[in-house]
């Protein structure tokens, strides 16, 4: 049996997490102790866990409860399908974006204007989520799928031409 501390410690949750879902009627404790601790059990365990996959496929809150009490395979079939359908249409949509992100690159009035230079490019870039590793992804990917436009590129960014050729050669790396 787990307290609420220990079943968050156990899987790297806050407190607040467990008694979130508690209050969604997502994870009741099987018992609570005299001096008002919750319990938990392998039942609650293996709920956690079941919350914690749907959470990592992005099923929201009000869906999940449906799963995890679900009485028949249709109805996990039914949310999970429209889920990955969600996750399709804003894959589209991050998509588009990255369409709309490389023509305002390409524009010759913005490379004119230097509106965006490396520096700023990063900010952008680490305030979107992305890490360095995750930077040099882009670049190798860029490199591999578009090696002109990743020239054109680095270029608009008004990068000298050293540090130009020194991070394509790295973006050829596999």
């Amino acid at each position: 049996m787990y307290t609420v501390t220990q079943l968050a410690k156990q899987y790297h949750l806050s407190r607040t997490t467990i008694l979130y879902y508690e209050r969604a009627g997502l994870l009741l404790p099987s018992c609570r102790s005299e001096n008002g601790y919750r319990w938990y059990g392998d039942k609650e365990i293996k709920r956690l866990e079941a919350i914690l996959a749907y959470r990592s496929f992005g099923v929201t809150i009000a869906n999940m409860k449906t799963l995890l009490d679900r009485t028949d395979d249709k109805t996990q079939e039914h949310i999970l399908r429209g889920q990955f359908n969600s996750l399709e249409k804003e894959i589209q949509k991050l998509r588009r974006q990255q369409k709309a992100i490389v023509m305002l690159l390409e524009q010759p009035t913005q490379q004119e204007h230097n509106m965006v230079n490396k520096q700023r490019w990063v900010e952008i870039m680490k305030a979107a989520g992305l890490n360095e590793q995750d930077m040099r992804n882009w670049h190798k990917q860029f490199e591999k799928m578009e090696p002109d436009a990743h020239q054109e590129f680095l270029e608009s960014l008004s990068i000298g031409s050293d540090e130009i050729k020194t991070i394509r050669s790295w973006s050829k790396e596999t």
